[in-house]
């Protein structure tokens, strides 16, 4: 097994929320020698530094070379499609406690019937300043719930193709009850006695449903990894490495950001001025004016890193006659209008490729299939800067367990550490 996949399943195992994939990363980079710095503060930077910035499930890390005068930013985002918990879930019903959740992105929803789940996110303390409460991530690391099929002596057309509705199809069970049983509030006391403090001290908290099997390789060749979170914390690993083992001589940024799922209008999405006003900072920090800061914007590029699609085995049909790509065949450059890959950027990522003996495959959608959008057309048009979409192929996007080639990570990480480096 390669250093890349190992590294990449420990990363999925224990990013369990975009919270949890944040800190990974802050643990990673703080291991590597990076200095934190907070948004809200001045930088104080130098030349031959590495830095990173976290700003909840938002994080930048970069580099500054000695010829800092142009970004080259790497993209990924930290959410997937998941069940996010209501606040006062409890429900009863047929002598069982289920939680009230609402679907986050567009999950397939039946790949999460009859499955481990459990919880895990963040939640908000109080403290002495009503301002500025305390933010604890938790993580249940054991199965917590359930969400029980119908049987099909009751559902005869399951096999059809039965539609779900969430607010009854997808609420998870987390226990039984007796007649009597008081429910209200019983989350929120299993949370507090979790973090090791009153229910009273509790003022919020954000709590997604995960898949709580692990990462596993499959296969009689070992060709296959079947994992939880493939889209997009394949992308969050692969930018982080490339950044770390890069010695670019330019200023090197790798972006995380969250609710790609959603559409990213948020603080913490593609579709803001985060990013832009982070890097703002940093050039100002640099001692770059305004014209050298958007300068380096224009004659800089952006990588989005997402999933791609890998040819269907069981359906070839639905992928374009050419442009498809498999597991195992590397790297996947992606090209819509739907993206933000143009001919020239393409041209550099094809440049890489060859250069550097990295395999690459190229997707395109069938005419009439338009795929998904992801955060390089949004933060590159910010940015008025040229970018470029890539990512590893996969099968099952969206499902509660997604798959992917063994093989492919390494050419995705190496295609990330040659952008940063060339």
């Amino acid at each position: 097994m390669s250093e890349y996949l190992t590294d990449l399943r420990r990363f999925l195992d224990r990013g369990v929320s975009p919270y949890h994939a944040v800190r990974e990363a802050t643990e990673l980079l703080t291991a590597k020698g990076f200095t934190a710095l907070a948004l809200g503060d001045a930088f104080e930077l130098s030349r031959g530094g590495s830095y990173f910035v976290e700003y909840g499930t938002f994080l930048a890390a970069f580099t500054v070379g000695e010829d800092a005068d142009f970004f080259r930013i790497a993209a990924a985002h930290t959410d997937w499609p998941c069940l996010r918990v209501k606040p006062e879930p409890e429900l009863l019903s047929g002598g069982c406690c289920k939680l009230s959740v609402e679907p986050y992105g567009g999950a397939i929803y039946n790949t999460w019937l009859d499955r481990p789940l459990s919880l895990a996110g963040v939640a908000l303390v109080r403290t002495d300043d009503p301002m500025r409460p305390e933010q604890r991530l938790v993580s249940w690391d054991e199965p917590l719930l359930t969400i029980p099929n119908l049987a099909i002596h009751m559902n005869r057309e399951v096999n059809k193709g039965v539609p779900l509705k969430p607010n009854i199809d997808l609420l998870p069970l987390c226990r039984t009850v007796q007649s009597g049983w008081g429910k209200d509030g019983y989350l929120l006391g299993k949370l507090a006695e979790k973090l090791g403090v009153s229910a009273e001290e509790l003022l919020s908290f954000e709590l997604y449903v995960y898949c709580a099997e692990k990462a596993q390789v499959v296969g009689f060749e070992g060709d296959f990894l079947s994992s939880p979170r493939l889209d997009n914390l394949t992308s969050v690993h692969a930018v982080l490495d490339g950044l770390i083992k890069a010695s670019g001589h330019g200023i090197n940024v790798a972006v995380l950001y969250d609710n790609e799922e959603i559409g990213s209008n948020t603080r913490r999405g593609a579709d803001s001025q985060t990013l832009s006003l982070l890097l703002e900072k940093l050039a100002l920090a640099l001692g770059m004016d305004r014209t050298a800061y958007l300068n380096a914007c224009v004659n800089g590029m952006f990588l989005s890193c997402d999933a791609a699609h890998a040819v269907h085995p069981n359906h070839p049909e639905y992928a374009d006659f050419s442009c498809a790509p498999v597991l195992n065949g590397g790297v996947t450059l992606k090209r819509s209008p739907r993206y933000s890959s143009d001919a020239a950027t393409c041209a550099v990522i094809c440049g890489l490729c060859a250069k550097h003996d990295i395999p690459l495959q190229t997707y395109m959608n069938r005419a009439d299939l338009p795929g998904g959008s992801t955060v390089g057309s949004m933060a590159s048009a910010l940015l008025a800067m040229p970018a470029a979409d890539i990512g590893v192929p996969l099968l099952a996007m969206h499902s509660a367990r997604e798959l992917m080639g063994t093989r492919d990570q390494a050419a995705f990480c190496r295609l990330c550490e040659a952008f940063f480096d060339d």
